[in-house]
């Protein structure tokens, strides 16, 4: 049946096995993608939107790369926001809210469409593995697939269990089965298994809600959109979302379940997402706070279901009911389903290299929840590295690692790969020491070159790219070059209450100041037909806005980078042996000995390893 031996073999269909599928298969490797089924390839489990912050940034640089997650959500958006706007530009975070049926449809055409790319349903219950390397899988069926490498993503399927209050039943999401056999069979092969948990909120009629008592959260009036390509255009109408809050008589309410929480009374072992807490949850641990915010987010452009962010529980489905009628708005609201919790199995990504391949096992790869992350974001993007690398590795060719510096993945990764997680890990801002650098809207310049250097981004996204550089640059160097008189400026100047020009001075200087706009700088002569002479785009006149008035700030963190970089460039041998240096404490040589760090920069980030631990390292290195 499978005579074929593939190069890349990807196990499971949600956002990282899509993203891993799509990027090996468009780099030219015969690639075979298997799910359980093939109806939910690239599903929302949970919340229908895409982005946000620290995550928009995320799918930005997916798409740069020559990912699929940004172009899926520009066709199946319904809302756009950029957030953070008040804040500077490294913080600025795109989000849409998405249509969920159509966002699940517009991946799986686009895979369908992918060359070198084939699609079987079923499940994997084992690996088949020779002298240490991976050379296939094994279905439930007893079918032997065989390839040259293999990509897991396995969400929350792997052994997955569902809570609805003192209710538990196997299964990987609502009405699907769970995967069995795989964990089982890499633990005796010797990788370490913990368990982790998440959640997800009830579903409702949005026919049975009040919007009125509610506050309206419309989209930007002026959306923009994810991707970077022409292909896709920013939104002509949005559907709007809208916010409510709980209240003390709430909070009541759900407590009288907390006896029959599976979270309270032990049947959850596992630890869940810090950063997206259940209901019951924020209840306990923020007692003197007597409301929290509820987001009521269609689930696409024509269904009546809504998603109810923020009331994430595992309560039992009549606490849930009773609770959710009492908050305004909901006061007759209808079920579609409850909500849930669910504990699944990963393996602690300390085992793995930067490249998301596995330390014990050669050509096995692992992408997504499996390595203990939580979000489609950032599972897509390790789904994208993990099938860039399988394929170059499949290709003989030298591997792809982002640096912290150059990407939020590289910092995702890396903090994966380095410090391990111990709960379910979210991308934020507050993680990249290089907000300004890595910004949203610069992931093509930062991005697209490596992209296509490796055979995966298209030569239409770099001339994109590279003509959207070309122009800002050019209107940098016009700016720079071209001078305002003080008669012209100051009408500009007085009304944002800076200071009046006493002689001439060039734009630049003029538009460095904080308050001054682009625009502002638009009134003054010879700029606007600079513009409409160049033809240059929002992206094009913001990108120039972004680099007179950061451009301080942007060559600092480039000098920062580059001195982290001088200690990326000193790599240490795979077989280092730490035991040797006794001057080093003990605890950093276990954690080092653990971890096997491929560069003294590295090391200098792993938890329990002190900058006097790297200066004996260095010295005992020659360095």
């Amino acid at each position: 049946m499978f005579e074929k031996k593939y190069d890349v073999i990807v196990v499971g269909a949600g956002h990282a096995g899509s993203e891993a599928a799509a990027a090996a298969a468009n780099m030219g490797s015969s690639t075979l993608l298997i799910t359980m089924n093939l109806q939910n390839i690239a599903q929302m489990s949970c919340n229908p939107a895409m982005g946000g912050i620290a995550k928009g940034q995320i799918v930005r640089e997916i798409d740069a790369l020559g990912g699929y997650s940004g172009l899926v959500s520009d066709t199946s958006a319904i809302q756009f926001k950029m957030l953070n706007k008040s804040k500077g530009p490294a913080m600025w975070s795109p989000r849409v809210q998405s249509d969920r049926m159509m966002f699940a449809e517009h991946w799986r055409l686009r895979l369908e469409n992918t060359p070198n790319l084939d699609f079987y349903q079923e499940m994997v219950s084992g690996l088949i593995i020779e002298k240490d390397k991976v050379v296939g899988v094994r279905t439930s069926l007893g079918i032997e697939i065989k390839a040259k490498s293999v990509i897991l993503t396995n969400g929350t399927f792997l052994n997955g269990l569902i809570h609805i209050g003192d209710k538990q039943f196997g299964g990987g999401r609502a009405g699907e089965r769970a995967a069995t056999g795989i964990t089982e069979e890499l633990v005796q092969i010797g990788f370490e298994s913990g368990r982790m948990k998440t959640g997800t909120p009830p579903r409702v009629d949005g026919r049975s809600l009040d919007y009125s008592k509610m506050v309206e959260q419309p989209g930007d009036d002026i959306p923009a959109k994810f991707s970077y390509l022409d292909e896709t255009s920013p939104l002509k109408k949005q559907r709007s979302c809208y916010m409510s809050y709980t209240s003390p008589e709430v909070h009541e309410l759900l407590k009288e379940g907390f006896d029959r929480s599976p979270m309270f009374n032990g049947r959850i072992k596992s630890i869940g997402p810090r950063y997206c807490p259940s209901i019951e949850d924020k209840i306990n641990r923020f007692a003197d706070k007597d409301r929290h915010q509820l987001f009521i987010e269609p689930e696409g452009w024509n269904t009546v279901e809504m998603y109810i962010n923020g009331f994430s529980t595992s309560l039992p489905e009549d606490v849930q009911f009773r609770a959710l009628r009492s908050v305004p708005g909901f006061e007759n609201v209808k079920f579609f389903r409850p909500g849930y919790a669910i504990e699944y199995d990963y393996f602690p990504p300390t085992q793995l290299k930067h490249t998301l391949e596995t330390k014990l096992i050669e050509g096995l790869y692992f992408a997504g929840q499996i390595n203990g992350t939580t979000g489609y974001e950032e599972a897509g993007s390790q789904g994208l590295m993990a099938g860039i690398n399988a394929a170059l590795k499949v290709q003989e060719k030298d591997e792809f690692v982002l640096q912290r510096s150059e990407a939020y993945i590289g910092v995702l990764i890396d903090d994966l790969i380095t410090k391990g997680t111990e709960e379910p890990y979210r991308m934020f801002t507050s993680r990249a020491e290089y907000r300004t650098l890595l910004r949203q809207d610069n992931a093509d310049f930062r991005l697209t070159q490596k992209s296509f250097d490796i055979g995966l981004a298209s030569e239409k996204r770099l001339r994109k790219m590279e003509e959207k550089k070309e122009k800002s640059s050019s209107f940098v160097s016009f700016l720079k070059d071209t001078s305002v008189v003080p008669e012209e400026a100051n009408v500009v100047l007085e009304g944002k209450n800076s200071s009046p020009m006493k002689q001439s001075d060039k734009i630049f200087k003029v538009f460095s100041r904080p308050n001054i706009t682009m625009e502002d700088v638009r009134n003054f002569s010879g700029v606007n037909e600079f513009i409409e002479q160049n033809n240059l785009k929002e992206e094009e006149l913001e990108q120039t806005e972004i680099q007179i008035k950061y451009s301080g700030y942007i060559e600092k963190e480039k000098n920062n980078a580059d001195k982290l970089n001088r200690l990326e460039g000193i790599k240490i041998p795979s077989n280092f042996d730490y035991s040797k240096i006794k001057s080093m404490s003990y605890e950093a040589r276990e954690k080092l000995k653990k971890v096997k760090p491929t560069s003294v920069s590295q090391a200098s980030r792993i938890s329990g390893v002190s900058p006097n631990d790297i200066s004996v390292l260095l010295v005992y290195m020659g360095r």
